[in-house]
Parts: C-alpha cells; sequence; structure tokens
C-alpha cells in the first residue's frame, strides 16, 4: 500500500495560504527559492486582493504545493504517485522530478500571464453536480454556439462535471442543467476559460517553451489531467503538463487509477480541501487528509500507520 500526493488547481486558493504554511525550514528554504527565482516575494502574493489575479493564484498554488511536498519526503514521506488537478500539475511534474521548480515557476507564470490576456473578462468556469457527464455533453453540444462558446471541462466526479467558456454560453448551459435535474449549479472562482480549446494558444507557447528546458526521468509515477493515465517518460508528462489548458481534466478517472496503483492514503497540498473531498467521494476505501487543515505531524502518523499494515 502506497500514499500519493495531490495538487490542487485553481479555485482552492485561500487568502494568507503561504503565510499559515508550517514553520519549516523545507517550507522557508522553498519560497526563498521561488522569491529569487521571480525576483519578489512569493508571500506578496497570497492577499485577499493578490489573489483575484490569476498569476497571483497559480503561482501561490505551486509553491505552496512544491515546499509541502517537499516537507512530507524531508521528514520520511515518499509518494508512490503523484497527481494535480490543472496548474497543480505542475506542481506534481517538480515532485516526479520530470522538471525543475525554476522551470516550473517561469512555465506557470507565463500560462497565467498568458491565459488572463487572452481572456481578460467575459469567461470562466461552472460546476453542474447531478448530472453525467453524457448530460452535460449533450447540453454543451446542443447551446455552444460561435458567438457564446461553451465547452465540457472537467470531469471531478462522475457527476460532478465543470464546464468552460463565455458567460453567455455557460448562462445557457446552467440554465438548461437546472431545468433537467441538476442539483446545484454555480459559477466557479476562477476568471478564465480553462481546459477548453480556447486556450489552445496558450498550450502552444508552452510547449515552445518546454523543448527548450531539460526534463528528466521521474522518479514517481505522475498520473496525467488529459489521458488519466500513468505517465512513465518525460515526454509523456511534459506532453501533459503544456496540454492540459486546452483539453479538459479527467480528476475522477486519474484518482481510481492511483488506488489501483496501490494508493491508499491521499495526502492534498495546500491549500483548500476540494480534493480530499471527491476522493472520500469517488473511492471510499481510500484515506484522504487535506494538509492545509490538518498538521504535518498528524500526516506522518497517518503514514507511518500506513507503513504498519
Amino acid at each position: 500500500m502506497g500514499i500519493a500526493f495531490l495538487f490542487p488547481g485553481q479555485g482552492s486558493q485561500i487568502p494568507g495560504m503561504l503565510h499559515t504554511l508550517p514553520d519549516h525550514p523545507v517550507i522557508r528554504k522553498t519560497l526563498d527559492e521561488v522569491s529569487q527565482i521571480l525576483g519578489s516575494h512569493i508571500q506578496d502574493l497570497d492577499s485577499a486582493s493578490a489573489l483575484e489575479s490569476t498569476v497571483s493564484v497559480q503561482l501561490a498554488l505551486l509553491s505552496a504545493g512544491v515546499a509541502t511536498a517537499r516537507t512530507l519526503v524531508a521528514e520520511g514521506v515518499e509518494p508512490q504517485g503523484v497527481a494535480g488537478l490543472s496548474v497543480g500539475a505542475f506542481a506534481a511534474g517538480v515532485q516526479s522530478g520530470v522538471i525543475e521548480l525554476s522551470d516550473a515557476v517561469r512555465l506557470v507564470q507565463h500560462r497565467a500571464e498568458m491565459m488572463a490576456s487572452l481572456y481578460p473578462n467575459g469567461y470562466g468556469l461552472s460546476s453542474i453536480i447531478g448530472l453525467t457527464e453524457q448530460q452535460v455533453a449533450q447540453l454543451v453540444n446542443d447551446l455552444h454556439t460561435a458567438d457564446a462558446p461553451v465547452y465540457l471541462g472537467n470531469i471531478n466526479a462522475p457527476r460532478q462535471i465543470v464546464i468552460a467558456g463565455s458567460d453567455a454560453g455557460m448562462t445557457k448551459v446552467l440554465a438548461a442543467a437546472q431545468r433537467i435535474g441538476a442539483r446545484k449549479v454555480e459559477r466557479l472562482h476562477v476568471p478564465v476559460p480553462s481546459h477548453c480549446p480556447l486556450l489552445e494558444p496558450v498550450a502552444a507557447s508552452l510547449r515552445t517553451m518546454l523543448r527548450a528546458m531539460t526534463i528528466h526521468q521521474p522518479t514517481t509515477v505522475y498520473v496525467g489531467n488529459v489521458t488519466a493515465r500513468a505517465l512513465r517518460t518525460p515526454e509523456a508528462i511534459a506532453e501533459d503538463l503544456v496540454s492540459n489548458i486546452a483539453h479538459g481534466v479527467r480528476w475522477f478517472d486519474a484518482t481510481t487509477v492511483l488506488e489501483e496503483l496501490g494508493c491508499r492514503l491521499f495526502f492534498e497540498m495546500p491549500s483548500g480541501h476540494v480534493l480530499r473531498e471527491l476522493a472520500r467521494e469517488a473511492q471510499p476505501e481510500v484515506r484522504a487528509l487535506s494538509i492545509g487543515e490538518s498538521t504535518i505531524p498528524y500526516a506522518l502518523r497517518l503514514a507511518s500507520q500506513l507503513h504498519d499494515l
């Protein structure tokens, strides 16, 4: 039995998320490293006002995820597999050993800046709970237009689907979803249309950047966003990192693969608890813990108990 590290994506950010990380030398060292790469203090990006920026959110999530994962490893916890939702994939890529943190910071910063510049307003993500992937896909196919584009996005759970696109397109789909029985629909706190073809230019630009970087053989199994398969080569992982922004994320399938690989304890890196809740719903035999809402010592005790079984 093994441990999986899960890295959350945009929408899970919390004001003060970097300032409330545990006071651990590995965390301090990692945040200092990111600050040196950026040329400014990364902890300046976690205020409520700063987190209104897509760029701040993505850099803060990357930093919190890598810092916490490194701390767990330093304390003796080695993951059997890693997966990251959306921008969380870059932290998973660092943890798997495929990309350096310095390159991940540059890629994520460019990714976020380009996303914000392409769609500064009028676009985003929405969640539909209570309908199947097939039902939502049919609504999207019926209601998508060139003037009001909308796309199927992330499959977080069998009946928790995210759509992406224009405000007008999403409004039509959410209303139709309610008419056919959705339990809940809501706009997410993500102001860009992630994980749909509208962001293919971002994927193409990231692909060019990554070709100039050195990638390494993974030391840990990385489960991809786009295919939800265990990826074991640097080339496959690099392609998942750059292409997931223009494709839907099959998160439910990804966590199922981690369970099939033998992972029985999932640690969600800060911040938030969305991935913990999704895991508890989808994989009831797996224990899931949000590190951001717990403590490193408690996580270490759980890991020790798993090792003793």
